[in-house]
C-alpha cells in the first residue's frame, strides 16, 4: 500500500477528519486481527507478533488485548525480551564490528519457548522468565507464573516471534506480522519511506522517553536494519496476518518533533547527508497540529501524551 502526497496534503486541510479516518482504518485492523485469533482460539491459545523497530508493537498489542476482550477472551501479554539467554562472551553472536549482535535471534532461548507453548496449550503452568538488560543475564528469581483458562490467550510479542525456530514449529499458532511499511509518493515517485517513518518514529521516541540522542539513534540503525533484513523480514510471509502500522498522516504531524531534531545535527557529521534528505522530505508535508492527535492514537505511543503511555 502507497499513499499519494497530493492526497494527504488536501486532508490536511480538514485534520481532525483526517485524523478520524486514519485512526478508524487502523482500528479497523486491529479488529480484523482479533476476529481471526478468536477463530483460531480453536486450534491455540497461543498467539505470535513480530515486526521490526518502530511499528508500534506495544500499543497494537494493547489495542488488540481491548479488542478481544469484547470477545469474552481474555489476554496475557509476553515480551520475547523475556526469553534472551544471560551473554556469554565467548560465545554470544557479533555483528561485523565485533560487538554482541542482539538483533540475532540466536540470543533467544527457542527451546524454552517451544516447551513453554506446549505446556500452555496443554492447560498448565509455565514460569516466565525476566531478563536483567543492564547486567545481560536471566534473573530467576524475579519468574512470572502463567496458566491459560479456555477462553484465554497468551500473545508472544518480539522481533523473532515468527522465526522458523519458534513459529516454525508451531503451525498452530496463530502469526501476526507488524510493520509500518507504507511509503509516500508524489507521481510514482518515493518521497518518504516507510523506513524512514519507523526511524522518525524511534528517533522521536528515544530522544523524549529514553535520554537517547538522534545520533546514538542513527548510529545503531545500521545494524537494526541489517538485523531486520537476516532475522525479521525472511519469516514475514509466515505471519497469518500483514498489518500495515502506517497511518496516513503521521509524517505531516511528526514534522513538528523530527525537523528540530535532524536540523541541529553537526555539519561535520557522516550522517548529516542522510538527515537533511528527510528534512527536504518533511517540507513537502502539510504540518497538523499535534495537539490534534486522538490521546488513543497509535502515534501517541511515539509522541507521547497518550492512553497507552509512550515507550
Amino acid at each position: 500500500m502507497a499513499f499519494q502526497l497530493e492526497e494527504i496534503n488536501l486532508m490536511a486541510k480538514s485534520p481532525a477528519e483526517f485524523l478520524a479516518m486514519g485512526d478508524r482504518n487502523y482500528d479497523r485492523k486491529v479488529e480484523q486481527a482479533a476476529s481471526l485469533i478468536a477463530e483460531n482460539r480453536r486450534n491455540s491459545p497461543i498467539v505470535l507478533l513480530a515486526g521490526p523497530s518502530g511499528s508500534g508493537k506495544t500499543t497494537s498489542s494493547l489495542k488488540l488485548k481491548e479488542a478481544l476482550l469484547k470477545k469474552g477472551i481474555k489476554t496475557h501479554s509476553v515480551s520475547l525480551d523475556n526469553y534472551f539467554i544471560s551473554v556469554d562472551p565467548a560465545t554470544a553472536p557479533r555483528t561485523p564490528s565485533g560487538d554482541y549482535d542482539f538483533e540475532s535471534p540466536l540470543c533467544m532461548d527457542m527451546e524454552l519457548l517451544h516447551e513453554h507453548f506446549q505446556a500452555l496449550s496443554r492447560g498448565e503452568e509455565v514460569l516466565i522468565p525476566r531478563f536483567d538488560f543492564p547486567r545481560h543475564m536471566r534473573d530467576t528469581s524475579r519468574c512470572t507464573p502463567l496458566k491459560l483458562g479456555p477462553d484465554e490467550v497468551a500473545v508472544f510479542e518480539g522481533i523473532h516471534a515468527l522465526n522458523d525456530d519458534l513459529g516454525g514449529r508451531h503451525p498452530e499458532a496463530f502469526k501476526i506480522y507488524l510493520s509500518a511499511r507504507s511509503n509516500v509518493l508524489d507521481h510514482g515517485e518515493v518521497v518518504f519511506k516507510g523506513t524512514w517513518m519507523r526511524l522518525t518514529r524511534r528517533s522521536v521516541r528515544d530522544m523524549n522517553f529514553r535520554g537517547t540522542e538522534v545520533l546514538r539513534t542513527f548510529a545503531m540503525w545500521d545494524n537494526i536494519r541489517r538485523g531486520e533484513k537476516l532475522y525479521i523480514s525472511p519469516y514475514k510471509n509466515r505471519a497469518n496476518l500483514l498489518f500495515d502500522s502506517s497511518l496516513p498522516y503521521e509524517v505531516n504531524v511528526m514534522c513538528h518533533y523530527a525537523q528540530p531534531l535532524f536540523q541541529a545535527i553537526p555539519k561535520e557529521d557522516i550522517r548529516r547527508k542522510d538527515m537533511l534528505r528527510m528534512i527536504a522530505a518533511f517540507e513537502k508535508f502539510e504540518p497538523i497540529d499535534p495537539e490534534l492527535v486522538p490521546k488513543d492514537s497509535l502515534l501517541r505511543e511515539f509522541i507521547g501524551g497518550g492512553v497507552y503511555g509512550a515507550h
